[in-house]
């Protein structure tokens, strides 16, 4: 598999994390048996998806944008979805995941070159 596949599946991964997150939400303890079995095939598949990007892709690197992508995500739909508060406060801790994110990037960049 190459480098680009595996970044394809640890975004798709990602993604369905957030999906993952919604559906576990939505079952409400799991109390909600369609959204509960929905949830538990979401995890599976994130779960594989991740489990095959990982195979060539760092660790470090793919873990740090596969949990950003989760976080910003999850943020992103509890406002949408669930209707959740997103104050100038929330929205700088978001920024500042993605401004780690693009930093760990760029410093594994210069690790390698250097």
């Amino acid at each position: 598999m190459s480098a680009a596949t595996g970044w394809t599946l640890l975004v798709l991964s990602g993604v369905l994390d957030v999906f993952w997150a919604l559906a576990t939400k939505k079952s409400n303890g799991m109390t909600h048996w369609g959204w509960g079995l929905l949830s538990i095939l979401l995890l599976a598949a994130f779960v594989f998806s991740l489990a095959r990007a990982l195979s060539v892709l760092p660790l470090g690197m793919a873990y740090a944008v596969w949990t950003g992508i989760g976080a910003v995500g999850s943020v992103a739909v509890g406002t949408i979805v669930f209707g959740e508060p997103l104050g100038a406060q929330r929205i700088a801790y978001v920024a500042i995941i993605v401004i780690a994110i693009v930093g760990l990037h760029l410093g594994t960049g210069q690790e390698a070159a250097g």
